[in-house]
Order: C-alpha cells, then sequence, then structure tokens
C-alpha cells in the first residue's frame, strides 16, 4: 500500500478515535431521545393525589375503604394484624369522597387474584385482609386463600361505592358500638352500612393512566420528528405527526410527510 509523503515537521495524525465529549453526547439524538423517555416517565410517576374508584376494575394499587360512620373512618390494621376502624383526617369539610390517608395503617395494596373477578388486599405490614366463618376480620396471613379473596360488588344505590362480600357471601359492615364504630364481615344483606367508598391512587386509575400515556406521547420534541422525516418541518406538520402518535397511524403519517418533502424538492 502507497503511503503518502511525510515531511519532517509535519504533526502526526493519531489513529485512535477520538472518544466524544459530553458535549457531543448531550447533542446526539439518541441523548435527546433518552431525555425525552425519562420526561415521559416521570409524567406518567408523578400523580400522587387520590380519586375515587368507580367501577372494581378500577381497583388495583394503594387504596383506603372510606367507611360510612360519622365521623368518616376507614379500615385499618396494626402491625399485629388487629383490624379497627380508622378517623379519616384528610378530606374536603368533611366528605368522605374527598378522603385521602394520613397513616400508613390505613392503606391496603389491592391485587387481582388469579383466574377470578376477587381481589386481595395487602396491609402495611405485607399480610393479607381475611374474613373468618364467623365475620370476624384479621390481618394474620402471608399467603391467600379464599377467607383474603373478596368481590367488590358495585352499589346500585350510589354510583362510585361498593359492597365488599367476602367468600362466604356476606358483606363487610360497620356497627356503632359504645367504643365507637366497628367492622365486620357477616352482613346478609346490602345496605347503608355495607355500602363503602374505595379511594385509590389516581396514577393508577385504567382511564386516568391510559390519558396520562396519551399525553405523554405527545412529549416528543420537533427536532427528534425532523431527524425522523430527514427535513426541517412546518408548524402544521409537527402538530399533525405530534397527534398521529397519540392516535396510532405515526408511521403513516411520516411516510406522507416524507413523501411530499421529495415533491417540494424536484418541484
Amino acid at each position: 500500500m502507497v503511503k503518502p509523503l511525510t515531511f519532517k515537521g509535519d504533526k502526526k495524525v493519531s489513529k485512535k478515535r477520538k472518544a466524544p465529549t459530553i458535549e457531543d453526547e448531550c447533542l446526539s439524538p439518541k441523548f435527546e431521545k433518552a431525555v425525552v423517555l425519562a420526561e415521559q416517565a416521570d409524567v406518567l410517576n408523578e400523580d400522587d393525589s387520590w380519586v375515587t374508584a368507580e367501577v372494581s376494575t378500577d381497583i388495583i394499587g394503594p387504596i383506603i375503604f372510606a367507611l360510612p360512620s360519622i365521623p368518616p373512618t376507614c379500615i385499618a390494621c396494626d402491625v399485629y394484624g388487629k383490624i379497627f376502624t380508622s378517623e379519616l383526617e384528610n378530606m374536603v369539610d368533611g366528605n368522605a369522597a374527598t378522603a385521602e390517608p394520613h397513616d400508613v395503617r390505613q392503606v391496603w395494596v389491592a391485587s387481582r387474584v388469579s383466574g377470578t373477578d376477587n381481589i386481595s388486599f395487602k396491609g402495611h405490614h405485607q399480610r393479607y385482609l381475611s374474613c373468618d366463618h364467623i365475620g370476624n376480620l384479621s390481618a394474620f396471613n402471608e399467603a391467600i386463600s379464599p377467607e383474603e379473596s373478596f368481590l367488590c360488588v358495585p352499589s346500585p344505590e350510589a354510583r362510585g361505592t361498593f359492597n365488599i362480600q367476602t367468600a362466604r357471601e356476606k358483606y363487610l359492615t360497620i356497627a356503632e358500638t359504645l367504643k365507637g364504630t366497628d367492622i365486620r364481615g357477616d352482613a346478609e344483606e346490602i345496605s347503608f352500612n355495607s355500602t363503602l367508598r374505595i379511594r385509590m391512587q389516581a396514577r393508577f386509575k385504567p382511564r386516568l393512566k391510559a390519558n396520562k400515556e396519551s399525553k405523554a406521547k405527545e412529549k416528543v420534541s420537533r427536532r427528534e420528528l425532523e431527524d425522523v422525516a430527514g427535513r426541517r418541518l412546518e408548524d402544521a406538520e409537527v402538530k399533525r405527526l405530534k397527534k398521529a402518535r397519540v392516535q396510532g397511524d405515526y408511521h403513516e403519517a411520516i411516510l406522507d410527510v416524507r413523501v411530499k418533502g421529495k415533491h417540494d424538492k424536484y418541484s
């Protein structure tokens, strides 16, 4: 192989590839795309507000049982698995429909029981809410059996309320005693005392989560779209491509933009 002429005093050209600088990496399309993806993840995870579950399929993730008592209370458990009612403090004008927990003992994590429509509720101490054959509630067990499975039946009387049915087809209900509000699982029929609200974290609600994912898809930079299109885009084209990402026809839309760009180039 013929080498190019060199002269004394010429600077030697290093054959080693220069390592990319931080500035180069920050300007790369890959870095920008990573930033966009990180922003989308933040949008989905930042909402820690609480909303009311409206249908049984909403019930997933951290929840509280807002009971129909006066004053409003919820189901709670201590570290030993003892169930008790705890007064709700974080509300707007004393309305249980706006309640949020102020104590970790009030929070349960709802999960679907595989192969059924039932739901299990795990306490802060990693044990499950359970109802025995005489209606006593506890949270001692670390595994799920029929006694730790509940069916959340939407109430026909009021939207956003439920009646919680046990494995023995009885319902959780409250009873006012001299010591305060008691909660049991032995009600034979649905009544006002067995009708409660389930408050949950907004980011787990399927409809709200879908809306947030849709908005996250809109968060794509103009530069990223122009890199894919291979040319500078007009404002209307950027808007159209962002809309297409949400609607699911992004690939068809970007193809139309590319074809239009070729026509404009040769016209």
